[in-house]
């Protein structure tokens, strides 16, 4: 009982509390953007890894302000609490994972798309193994057939986190470079398609 009570709570008041700290760090920050390749504003799949979630969605939303966007969460006590945070980033939440209700989310991911929603996803969400590229953004991006957006970033100073996916949080008023590239899939093979995308994704990661 403590324990849903507390969680409760929690899940009102950590959300406001990361997204405070989020901007902090956005707002302190020197940015600077690499176009790898020219982002059109035509509906991308879009992809970061999942140690990349603290910046990556605000450069997402930099870059792409106005567009519809959903994202696909995990249906754990984290999930629900990046969900939150994203609500502020006018990011809506698909609850489910690789794990853990696959098929259902990617159906409902695969909807939104159809209605002209961008829709972001962690091939390494939500446990892993780090930088490890999971089937859904690539049978997304094939079956809609779309491009993927691919986000990654590099903080010149930064705490790292003993977490499975090594989680970054850039220091303040540290200098951030974003790689942006968009890239096409069309004429893949899935496990063809998989390599690719995580040796473009794997260019640019911090190691």
């Amino acid at each position: 009982m403590k324990k849903r009570i507390m969680r409760s709570i929690g899940v009102v008041i950590i959300p406001i509390l990361l997204y405070i700290i989020m901007r902090f760090l956005w707002f302190t920050s020197r940015k600077k953007f690499h176009f790898i390749t020219p982002i059109s504003k035509h509906q991308h799949i879009c992809v970061c890894w999942h140690s990349e979630l603290l910046m990556a969605p605000q450069a997402y939303r930099e870059i792409h302000p106005h567009f519809p966007s959903s994202a696909i969460i995990s249906q754990h006590f984290d999930g629900e609490l990046i969900a939150k945070v994203l609500q502020y980033l006018r990011i809506k939440a698909l609850r489910g994972s690789s794990r853990k209700g696959a098929k259902g989310v990617l159906l409902q991911a695969f909807r939104k798309v159809k209605e002209g929603s961008e829709v972001l996803i962690t091939p390494d969400g939500p446990r892993g193994p780090r930088y490890s590229m999971s089937d859904g953004a690539i049978g997304l991006a094939l079956k809609a057939n779309k491009p993927i957006f691919i986000m990654n970033y590099k903080a010149q100073n930064f705490w790292q986190l003993k977490s499975w996916d090594k989680f970054i949080i850039p220091k303040p008023f540290t200098k951030i470079e974003f790689y942006l590239q968009s890239v096409s899939l069309e004429g893949m093979e899935l496990e063809e398609a998989k390599e690719y995308l995580q040796s473009k994704m794997l260019k640019n990661a911090i190691s």
